[in-house]
């Protein structure tokens, strides 16, 4: 069955000018969906909302830690359309974004594109046109196909910023796995679900939308522990842990320690871990692999230092 209505569900907590922006972009679409919910993970209801010509609804999700995966599903839960599309509150929608989702015609998950602004291109006042001079694609992401539907064969290739899939294919594999908390590792799980279940992923022409910048950390060291317990909990599911590029980047940092059964969390980050890993406004987004090479080459004139010193004789104590 092609989808013929769309609910947009956005998760926040917080963001407040993030989440205006992004309901603007879709008061501006060329198809509109056929209602927000906001699943916000925090208690005080956002206030001083733009009007839109559709309905707007908001539900509390919270719980001591973010509650990423309950609150999508409790979005889920909530939405009357066919199609649901799935955005990240720091991503403002492109104005065909809806009518893309609508129009692929695929019955699996969707992934449109991402571009990413640096900081102050969401100022009062912008438009796409304006972000399309300023955004950049994420180095590591794949592009997206120049017409149709691409099939990726990669469950990990998912990220939940901007994704939709058909309502009935989010019930059949049961939404995500609410056991996941804080940051971390839901994503990937989600996408690992519905690759066993059959259900087919792709990327799709259009659908784009621009990431806002907001203060940010890669590898996310300020998440260390949820990253830490969520990988665990991974394996325990599927056999092998996920998230193994920033799991590698806390181990040569001297975080973690990989020599059990399970990682062991040697330190807290301090503020030389949370310099390395910020993105600063002139960053559209941070990247782990720049961070990793960094630490490899830290760590290799380490290790040539250190062999060169043998050369050096002792010398003796007078």
């Amino acid at each position: 069955m092609i989808p013929s209505t769309a609910s947009v569900l956005t998760i926040a907590k917080g963001r407040d000018a993030h989440l205006r922006n992004v309901m603007l972009g879709l008061s501006r679409q060329t198809v509109l969906p056929a209602e927000l919910v906001i699943a916000r993970m925090q208690e005080a209801p956002y206030q001083d909302l733009p009007e839109m010509p559709f309905p707007v609804r908001q539900i509390a999700v919270t719980g001591p830690e973010l509650p990423l995966a309950r609150a999508r599903n409790a979005a889920a839960g909530l939405a009357t359309g066919d199609l649901l599309v799935f955005l990240d509150v720091d991503c403002i929608p492109a104005p065909t974004l809806v009518q893309d989702y609508l129009d692929a015609g695929f019955d699996g998950l969707m992934m449109g594109e991402v571009m990413y602004l640096p900081g102050g291109a969401n100022a009062a006042g912008w438009t796409c046109t304006g972000f399309d001079t300023v955004a950049v694609r994420h180095s590591d992401r794949q592009g997206p196909p120049a017409d149709g539907v691409e099939i990726c064969t990669d469950y990990r290739c998912f990220w939940s910023l901007n994704f939709a899939l058909p309502a009935h294919v989010f019930a059949k594999v049961g939404g995500f796995d609410e056991r996941f908390t804080g940051y971390g590792g839901e994503d990937t799980d989600f996408g690992k679900t519905l690759s066993m279940a059959g259900q087919r992923i792709g990327w799709i022409a259009g659908a784009k939308v621009y990431h806002q910048y907001h203060p940010h950390h890669m590898p996310p060291v300020h998440h260390l522990h949820s990253v830490v317990r969520n990988a665990e909990l991974f394996a325990e599911k599927w056999g092998y842990r996920t998230m193994e590029h920033w799991l590698y980047a806390f181990m040569l940092m001297g975080l973690i320690d990989n020599s059990g059964p399970t990682i062991r969390i040697l330190k807290e980050p301090d503020e030389a871990d949370i310099a390395l890993t910020r993105q600063s406004p002139d960053m559209p987004y941070a990247n782990t692999a720049s961070v990793i090479r960094l630490l490899k080459a830290r760590l290799a004139a380490v290790d040539a230092a250190g062999q060169k010193s043998l050369l050096r004789p002792a010398i003796a104590a007078e």
